[in-house]
């Protein structure tokens, strides 16, 4: 029996966590932060909040600590909009594949740029 629960609780995280973001959490240090995706387990006990930040690492890490101490209010409002018996447990972790991306975009049209030249050259 294959149930979609779980992703449906995961999407509606993910909008209520962004909206939360845009319009209730004070927190400079959150301003930043964009969620890019939320996975959940089975048992709806834990949702892993995965965010990106652009900037530098100084600032990511302040992102994180800033996550990390509204992860109760957070969860508090998540409780008050979702109506389950138990709000997952929230976890807030680095999507590093954005950076990724864009790291191998730049070395792509680094190689393009050098055929490029190399074909002028001849």
């Amino acid at each position: 029996m294959s149930s979609y629960r779980p992703e449906r609780v995961a999407e509606q995280i993910h909008k209520e966590i962004s909206h939360l973001l845009m319009h209730g959490i004070k927190d400079p240090r959150v301003a930043p932060v964009t969620i890019t995706g939320v996975k959940i387990t089975r048992d709806l006990g834990l949702a892993r909040v995965y965010f990106t930040v652009s900037g530098e690492v100084a600032e990511r890490k302040d992102a994180e600590r800033g996550l990390k101490s509204a992860a109760p209010f957070i969860r508090r409002q998540l409780g008050q909009i979702i109506r389950m018996r138990h709000i997952p447990d929230l976890r807030f972790e680095y999507d590093g594949s954005i950076a990724y991306g864009q790291k191998i975009d730049t070395l792509l049209r680094q190689v393009q740029n050098d055929l490029t030249d190399d074909s002028a050259d001849s």
